[in-house]
């Protein structure tokens, strides 16, 4: 056992023997079936709302209509910032032509030198503009966090309405087993903490940039 499990046991245990038991069983019940607190009203399309927000919050925001296109939009991009043609990616991305794009992509867990990384995400949200990514041996965080500039690649099809909708998702399609971490983007790192001035890139990313792909 893990020290986890352990600890679990233990705590199990304890409240079977102070006769508590019915009370928990009642208590995990009402947490395995996940119930909604108030929603607001929704009365806007997924896609221009996640747009929105993401610009709202400092992101800036592209599409493609093909998988493919990805490269080039990637190059477009960071010639705008006058940076390296430099990159580390997802595994996911291995097989897109990088090169043809002027673009030297490595594919690989970023590292405290790469100038920008390349990640997909699980799913976004538009309510808020978020990136929601989960940690994995094919999917590093890193990626998101150590270069200056972070591009995400968010299939339209899985942008969600809310946070809700997304650990729906989740919990559905991994059988109700949480990764290691789930991660949330909402627009590039910032604090305010010094004199309320609002400074961007202070622990994290300057820049996120998120290349809608209309085709999937």
């Amino acid at each position: 056992m893990s020290a986890k499990e352990n600890i679990l046991k233990k705590v199990r245990e304890a409240v079977t023997a102070s006769g508590r038991s019915a009370d928990t069983t009642a208590i995990m019940n009402k947490l395995a079936q996940h119930p909604r607190g108030p929603q607001p009203t929704r009365d806007w399309e997924v896609q221009p709302r996640f747009r929105a927000r993401c610009i709202s919050l400092s992101s800036t925001v592209d599409e493609v209509n093909s998988r493919e296109a990805i490269p080039q939009a990637v190059a477009r991009y960071l010639a705008g910032l006058s940076n390296p043609m430099e990159l580390s990616c997802w595994p996911e991305f291995s097989d897109l032509d990088w090169n043809g794009a002027g673009v030297r992509a490595e594919v690989r867990a970023a590292n405290g030198d790469d100038p920008a990384g390349v990640t997909g995400v699980y799913c976004a949200v538009a309510e808020t503009g978020t990136l929601m990514i989960l940690s994995g041996a094919k999917t590093p965080l890193v990626n998101s966090l150590l270069p200056e500039t972070h591009i995400a690649v968010v299939p339209a099809s899985r942008i969600v309405s809310s946070m809700e909708e997304g650990f729906e998702l989740l919990r559905r399609e991994h059988n109700g087993v949480m990764p290691r971490q789930v991660s949330f983007v909402s627009g590039p790192s910032r604090t305010a903490d010094i004199e309320l001035t609002l400074v961007l890139g202070i622990h994290g990313p300057a820049r996120v940039h998120v290349i809608v792909d209309t085709s999937r």
